[in-house]
């Protein structure tokens, strides 16, 4: 029963994540909906916040691969959930990103049209960036005339990488229960949404910002068999594995391990359960 009702926490969690967060991209992007970064990592926010209120007691709402990873390292989150857990929050990117599909699927096709985008061809990554991350971030590009040299993949890894500590490091601080300085647990996940919005708001003209594999890889798997071939996967710049898999791993990893070294009462609480 427990590993049945942990299954579905993290498929609602990550399928709710991912419907709020990446259909605020899609409404961006092809009606206009929200203007600017922030509004988008606003939305993006909220999102987190509100699949961790909505599915937090059911299975702690990892609802991120780097974070499951995490606290597999340091907080003695069973090895054997592991796989479960990704499975689950791969499942509900999927299937947040294929709804989404399905309910954008006339706007795409009108501003692919308006905008002379043929999907799959070298351009079309300006409509397929409402489903899985680009770098640069491809409206900026266009805004502001860049190159794609601009932001190189390491450049891009380096600031996916740094993102993700940033929130493993405050997602292990957050629910750290010696840490006195914890708003508590009423409050943690607005702020875990806080952390996200502000690290969209500094880094998404680099990479649009993923920080999160399933949020990453589910919408993008949609895109590549809607059409959009080898811009979905690998992509026009390559990287996508590199850039949005293993740099968010490697730095929710990197960023909860400093935490628990430079803080005694990480050290203190590295065998808390997850």
């Amino acid at each position: 029963m427990q590993a049945y009702r942990e299954f579905w926490g993290e498929l609602g969690g990550t399928f709710l994540l991912v419907f709020i967060g990446v259909g605020s991209v899609q409404a961006a992007v092809l009606t206009g909906a929200q203007v600017g970064i922030w509004q988008v990592a606003v939305v993006w926010g909220v999102a987190v916040a509100l699949a961790i209120y909505t599915f937090g007691a059911a299975s702690g709402a990892h609802i991120n691969p780097a974070m499951t990873v995490a606290f597999a390292v340091f907080r003695g989150f069973p090895l054997k959930k592991v796989p479960i857990y990704l499975l689950a929050q791969f499942l509900g990117a999927l299937a947040a990103g294929a709804l989404l599909y399905f309910q954008f699927k006339g706007m795409l096709e009108h501003f692919e049209a308006a905008n002379n985008l043929v999907r799959g061809q070298s351009g079309s990554e300006a409509a397929a960036m409402i489903f899985g991350e680009y770098f640069p971030h491809p409206g900026m590009t266009k805004a502001l005339g860049w190159s794609q040299s601009i932001v190189t993949l390491p450049m891009a890894m380096f600031a996916e990488f740094v993102g993700t500590a940033i929130l493993g490091a405050m997602v292990f601080s957050l629910t750290d229960p010696k840490n006195t300085g914890s708003p508590g647990p009423a409050l943690i996940p607005a702020f875990i949404g806080l952390t996200v919005a502000i690290v969209i708001s500094v880094l998404a003209p680099m990479t649009q910002v993923g920080l999160n594999p399933a949020r990453d890889f589910g919408p993008r798997l949609i895109a590549y068999f809607v059409g959009f071939g080898d811009i979905a996967i690998p992509g026009p710049s390559g990287g996508f594995f590199t850039v949005y898999m293993l740099a968010p791993c490697l730095g929710a990893v990197v960023g909860a391990g400093l935490y628990q070294v430079m803080t005694r009462y990480g050290q203190e609480s590295k065998t808390q359960g997850a």
